[in-house]
């Protein structure tokens, strides 16, 4: 539910800095190279939005919706996303450093050119999301959905991997350390031994 509606406003290269936004619709709305930092949007929805070549610092996006909203070359760093839903995204070079991202649902996204580091995505909802040759590095995956997401040639290197389900992910080519491969062996059921 939202209160107010911003539609089809011109907010280029605007700064926000810690202002909130509680139940706000922004329809329509160019955010290219918005910048951020320590603003709140909290249960907001973005319809057909453009956050093209935007930057978001310490800012939190709870709860809100994410429909038809572009992506493109969006830097997000230490972002609080806890509870927010995409659909029909697009996520070209986007860049996430840190942040929570926990209980985010992302099915079906496609995530083949975004860069993950040190980000919190417990139980996030990665249903069918594709992931070939992306960067997932340093993430908390505790309790993830990835059934039938694609993880081919991703980087997986330092993120929790516990709890996957091997038969219904594809990690072909994937990068991941050795610590992570005793984990997946053992995921297979088999006993891993020093000798």
């Amino acid at each position: 539910m939202t209160t107010s509606t911003v539609r089809g406003e011109d907010w280029y290269a605007r700064e926000l800095s810690g202002e909130t936004f509680e139940q706000v619709a922004f329809v329509g709305v160019d955010m290219t190279e918005v910048r951020t930092t320590g603003a709140v949007f909290d249960g907001c929805t973005f319809r057909d939005v453009k956050l093209n070549a935007s930057v978001h610092v310490d800012t939190a996006f709870s709860n809100c919706t994410f429909n038809g909203v572009t992506f493109f070359d969006t830097r997000l760093e230490r972002c609080k996303l806890l509870g927010s839903v995409f659909d029909r995204c697009t996520f070209e070079v986007m860049r996430v450093d840190g942040g929570n991202w926990s209980f985010v649902e992302l099915p079906a996204a496609d995530l083949r050119s975004a860069e993950l580091r040190g980000v919190r995505l417990r139980e996030a909802d990665l249903t069918g999301a594709k992931l070939v040759g992306s960067t997932v590095r340093d993430c908390d995956l505790t309790g993830a959905t990835l059934h039938r997401a694609d993880l081919t040639g991703c980087d997986l290197r330092g993120s929790d991997l516990v709890g996957i389900d091997l038969e219904t992910v594809a990690l072909r080519r994937a990068v991941i350390t050795l610590p992570q491969a005793v984990v997946l062996v053992e995921a297979m059921g088999l006993d891993v031994r020093a000798d």
